[in-house]
């Protein structure tokens, strides 16, 4: 089934549609909030009928951002953004960065305690630092194309708290927040992410170029 070109009108001018580059609900409802006002209308790969899988041979998380932003805007012939993430440890030199989703080769609490064991020799707190990153990207089916960056930090604890949120969210400590990212409420969670901070720099670059459009 062909993507459909989808608009709607906001008093008398036309939104343009976005393609958000994921079939996850919850993931299109926070880019809904954070790019609230804006003459656009968010759309997901499930609502344009695209089923195709994207691989992610880059070797950083903009590499990857980018070629999901090209190929999926080419496939739907839409303005898109397309977003990879994940975490990285100083101790760890990076690990496990841009394989997160598949790190250890295990999944849930597997994998929480796959990365607590590679850090089993390091006890210092502040050394236990770490960040998660999101890189997004925007391209348009011309090719023209902008990526911006959000982190947060942070810090890995030595055993998962909280029940909120999702992957190493139980194990992302906050010193300012006394909290896990688990342990925040999601309202917070989705103000203060990595997604939210790449979202709002991308925010006033996507302004532009939907009055440009």
């Amino acid at each position: 089934m062909m993507p459909t070109k989808t608009r709607m009108m906001t008093g008398n001018s036309p939104l343009q549609t976005l393609l958000i580059a994921t079939h996850n609900s919850g993931k299109l409802k926070e880019y809904q909030t954070l790019f609230a006002n804006l003459p656009v209308q968010l759309v997901s790969l499930r609502e344009q009928s695209i089923d195709m899988d994207v691989d992610e041979t880059g070797t950083s998380f903009v590499e990857n951002a980018i070629l999901k932003a090209r190929s999926y805007s080419q496939a739907s012939q839409l303005l898109t953004l397309a977003d990879d993430s994940g975490l990285e440890v100083d101790a760890l030199d990076g690990a496990p960065g841009i394989y997160s989703a598949r790190y250890g080769g295990v999944k849930g609490a597997a994998q929480h305690q796959y990365l607590l064991d590679q850090l089993t020799s390091v006890t210092n707190e502040a050394k236990r630092s770490a960040r998660f990153r999101c890189v997004i990207a925007l391209c348009d089916p011309q090719g023209r194309m902008e990526t911006v960056d959000g982190s947060v930090e942070g810090q890995i604890t030595f055993a998962p708290r909280g029940e909120h949120g999702f992957g190493y969210d139980p194990l992302f400590y906050l010193p300012e927040y006394d909290k896990t990212m688990a342990e925040l409420a999601p309202s917070v969670k989705n103000q203060i992410s990595h997604r939210a901070v790449a979202a709002r720099a991308l925010r006033p670059i996507l302004a532009v170029w939907l009055g440009n459009s």
